[in-house]
């Protein structure tokens, strides 16, 4: 059954969409300065252009996972949204302070922008991913708050069910943690501890119940397997998530100046952190072999399956490549981490807000599924990116293992710099393979806008 209220899903979705574009394009214009310099400069300096690329990655996530959550709540719950009018309110307001930000990174000074949006008054700014001036910040926790009641009051008027207080937890996790970005101690020790606080606990702790709760949803409608089942399995991976993600913060806790027993700690409880993501894998494949409907969507079929398999490579087996403190203290600040980053992000994040609107749009526009040729160009899309992201991890981790070894391992280590310039060929192909994702993500966008004879209509 499809509730009406839902429909306030689909401008989220658009909205985040059109930010993923314009961060893959800042991603190529970073990709293209690591090997041509002065590549639109002084226009658009490295470290701008790396602030636009993080920012609008988290941006565009974050309106993924409202969507996301305005659209599966209403049927979860059995209930309308509690105000529709507030989610839209919100959505405008969200979208507008993301764009200015995004204006203000690339038209005026960071130390003026600062200057200008009351950095004296709280001093947040200057921070890696926690660049956003402190009322962008504030409008952040506004919004958050605000469309966490609409959320909260919805699923408190009807029918609870694993995956909605699962995807309710971490969007109230998220939101609680944010507020570490607001503490920035003078003591670098103390500030990177907390700092962590928000991007770890972010990216391997609450993000992950979004994940999982959204990734359950479409396994159920897709596959029509009992709902116990598909909760018990949501269960034991959110619980292994939080033993393991949480402990597993002290993997950044090695060189920062905290005391040694993180090196233990952070190492064992990191070395743990795949176990989720490989539960995550098998639970998706297993739902998939055990269903009782052929759903006409195989589309979201395939990203459902795809997320478990690139955010168990991408965050668990390149997460614990660099992870033990042993091999942390050689490669930590390399193209290793940047390697893990984007299969990671690409492959838990991403994928699921791709799976999420890939099922919720059709349905959205009035049909179960797209036409056959739509779906035949969103699987080459899948295709396209998915296997870009692995060629770009592939070489970003090249240029790493050869950075380690000049850099930091050899017996006559080089200078950063001779060092890069030895790397370049790897960073050339890596942006040959971003540009694939671009055509990929294009193709994403196209499949949309195809229109087909067999469009089953909505159930």
């Amino acid at each position: 059954m499809q509730y009406k209220s839902q429909a306030v899903a689909k401008p989220y979705f658009i909205a985040a969409i059109a930010l993923f574009v314009g961060q893959i394009l800042f991603g190529l214009i970073m990709g293209l300065q690591y090997v041509v310099g002065d590549f639109l400069f002084p226009a658009i300096p490295f470290n701008v252009a790396r602030m636009v690329h993080t920012n609008l990655l988290i941006v565009w996530l974050l309106f993924g996972f409202m969507g996301g959550a305005y659209y599966l709540i209403p049927e979860e719950t059995e209930t309308e949204l509690y105000s529709p009018k507030l989610a839209l309110a919100l959505f405008w307001i969200f979208l507008v302070a993301g764009a200015l930000t995004i204006v203000g990174y690339l038209a005026v000074p960071y130390a003026t922008l600062a200057e200008f949006t009351g950095n004296d008054i709280l001093e947040t700014m200057g921070r890696e991913f926690l660049e956003q001036p402190l009322i962008t910040k504030v409008g952040i926790v506004v919004v958050a708050l605000a469309f966490l009641f609409n959320i909260s009051m919805t699923v408190l008027k009807g029918r609870k069910t694993a995956i909605s207080l699962v995807l309710l937890m971490g969007l109230w996790g998220l939101a609680v943690m944010f507020l570490f970005s607001f503490y920035n101690p003078s003591n670098l020790v103390l500030d990177k501890f907390y700092w962590w606080w928000v991007v770890h606990l972010w990216v391997e702790g609450v993000w992950e119940l979004i994940l999982g709760a959204l990734l359950a949803f479409v396994l159920i409608k897709v596959t029509g397997v009992d709902r116990e089942v598909i909760e018990k399995w949501l269960y034991v991976i959110i619980t292994l998530t939080l033993v393991t993600g949480i402990i597993g913060t002290g993997h950044h806790y090695f060189w920062i100046g905290t005391p040694g027993y993180w090196q233990w700690w952070g190492s064992i409880f990191s070395a743990l952190e795949p176990i989720p993501f490989f539960a995550m894998t098998v639970f998706a494949f297993n739902m998939v072999n055990r269903r009782r409907r052929e759903h006409p969507n195989k589309a979201a079929t395939l990203w459902a399956l795809g997320t478990g398999v690139m955010a168990f490579l991408g965050a668990g087996v390149w997460g614990f490549l660099h992870t033990l403190a042993p091999v942390n203290y050689y490669t930590h600040g390399t193209q290793i981490t940047a390697a893990h980053g984007h299969m990671a992000f690409y492959g838990a994040y991403a994928m699921v807000v791709l799976c999420i609107i890939s099922y919720a749009m059709p349905v959205l526009r009035g049909r179960a599924a797209n036409s056959d040729k739509s779906q035949v160009l969103e699987m080459w899309s899948f295709w396209l990116m998915t296997v870009s992201m692995v060629f770009i991890t592939l070489f970003l981790t090249a240029a790493g293992i050869l950075q380690v070894w000049l850099q930091r391992f050899s017996d006559t280590p080089q200078a950063f710099m001779q060092v890069q310039d030895q790397v370049s060929l790897f960073y050339w192909m890596r942006e040959w393979a971003g540009v694939v994702f671009l055509i990929g993500l294009i193709a994403y966008i196209a499949s949309f806008f195809v229109k087909g004879e067999q469009e089953p209509a909505a159930a």
